[in-house]
């Protein structure tokens, strides 16, 4: 319990807790009521202030607005009386450039239609000279080509007979060297049959391939000096044969070229193969490697009558292969060898009679060509002449349109000034509310928006 003394009549009380805590309660509530009320009326005379100096502001500001607006109004007013006075003047220059154009187009036309006039009689006189004597020496040159080429044509079919007769000869004594190399060449063959029994016995122990190499490295020196003869190692195709023969001439022209492929097997192997199961295979080697010929040395199928005859012709499975044993290496390379020169001498003589007739021909082709291209030109300068003159006639149907363009345009020039100068302020914003309420603001002194404007003392 509390003791508490009133301030007026000086008595003392007593009060509990709670209502010691009422009484401050409402102690406090009145002082904040009138702390409240003080901040408020503090408050309210700062907006007073801070309105009255907006206001001043804002009128302030409305009369520099007013001001800018006074001196714009004085600047476009200034500038539209100086542009119009400048616009009157270029269409004064514009009226007096366009009636000057009008007469240099004019008298332009004139000349240029005099001119053409004048050309086209000169072109005319000049066409029929010159085609009269086009014609003439023409046909002059043609009489004396035809003269040139007959003396040439007799000339051409006596070095032909000679040619043939020659020809003729040679072949004769060449088909005689080659049956006489056919004759030794059959020798060879029977010569080689006699080896075989005693070459059979000496490839024991020794490989097909390192026979093949030992003997044509025998011959290299002197009846192969230029031929290339080495083991094919490149495998990057996917597979690859056993050697590459090559064999050029001096001047760098292949004459021949041959994959070999060698096969042997021993005596007691369980699984016998047969010569034609590599056919494919060397084929295939052969055209990845560019070789011209695929031979196959084999030992296989040693009791085959077909295989030991000598040299087989197996083209008929496979373009240009053959099948031999191996004594007979070194003659299939001998023969394909000679086949080529003889061939390639065959081909370079066949080349030059085919050249021959092709050099007559072609002197007969070029006279009827210069005759063909000749009526062929005359008919185009004739169709030319022709063109050129609708050419002529169409320039002056143009000139004429142009003119009357022109005279056209010079019409409607002056309408469009006339039309120029009936443009007032009045006729644009007759049909335009919002323009002609900008202007009228603009003489009243008002913005666009209906905000009176306050002017300057």
């Amino acid at each position: 319990m509390n003791e508490i003394k009133c301030p007026r009549c000086g008595e003392a009380f007593t009060i509990d807790e709670a209502g010691f805590a009422a009484i401050l309660k409402q102690v406090r509530d009145a002082e904040f009521d009138k702390e409240v009320r003080r901040h408020e009326e503090l408050l309210a005379a700062d907006k007073r202030q801070a309105v009255q100096l907006a206001v001043s502001e804002a009128l302030g500001k409305a009369h520099d607005d007013a001001a800018q607006k006074e001196a714009r109004i004085a600047e476009l007013e200034a500038r539209l009386v100086a542009e119009e006075r400048e616009r009157e003047a270029q269409e004064r220059l514009a009226q007096v450039e366009r009636e000057r154009a009008l007469a240099d187009a004019a008298a332009a036309k004139d000349a240029r239609i005099v001119e053409l006039e004048q050309r086209l009689a000169v072109q005319e006189g000049a066409f029929e000279t010159e085609k009269l004597l086009a014609v003439e020496q023409a046909r002059a040159a043609l009489e004396r080509e035809r003269d040139e080429l007959a003396a040439q044509v007799k000339l051409k079919e006596a070095e032909k007979c000679q040619a043939t007769s020659a020809l003729r000869e040679q072949l004769a004594i060449e088909l005689k060297a080659k049956d006489d190399i056919i004759a030794y060449k059959e020798g060879e063959i029977e010569r080689y049959k006699d080896m075989k029994a005693r070459l059979s016995t000496k490839l024991v122990g020794e490989s097909l391939e390192q026979h093949c190499e030992v003997e044509f490295n025998k011959l290299r020196a002197t009846a192969f000096p230029h031929a290339y003869f080495e083991k094919d190692n490149d495998a990057s195709e996917g597979s690859k044969g056993d050697f590459i023969f090559r064999e050029s001439d001096e001047n760098g022209n292949e004459i021949v070229s041959i994959m070999f492929e060698m096969k042997n097997e021993s005596d007691d192997s369980s699984h016998r193969h047969r010569n034609e199961d590599f056919f494919k295979k060397l084929d295939a080697d052969r055209t990845k490697k560019g070789c011209e010929y695929a031979v196959l040395v084999t030992l296989l199928e040693p009791e085959s009558e077909l295989y030991n005859q000598g040299i087989v012709d197996v083209s008929y499975r496979y373009e240009k292969m053959y099948v031999v044993r191996p004594q007979f290496f070194i003659p299939i390379i001998s023969i394909l060898r000679n086949a080529a020169l003889n061939s390639m001498a065959y081909k370079a003589e066949l080349a030059v009679v085919r050249n021959q007739n092709i050099d007559i021909t072609n002197f007969e082709e070029s006279m009827e060509t210069f005759k063909a291209g000749f009526a062929r030109n005359f008919d185009l300068a004739s169709r030319k002449f022709q063109t050129a003159v609708d050419e002529i006639d169409k320039t002056i149907t143009h000139l004429q349109k142009t003119k009357e363009a022109l005279l056209s345009s010079e019409n409607n020039l002056r309408l469009a000034n006339n039309k120029a100068q009936d443009l007032t302020i009045k006729r644009l914003t007759r049909k335009n509310p919002t323009m002609k309420a900008a202007f009228e603001a603009l003489r009243q002194g008002e913005d666009p928006d209906g905000m009176s404007t306050v002017r300057p003392a």
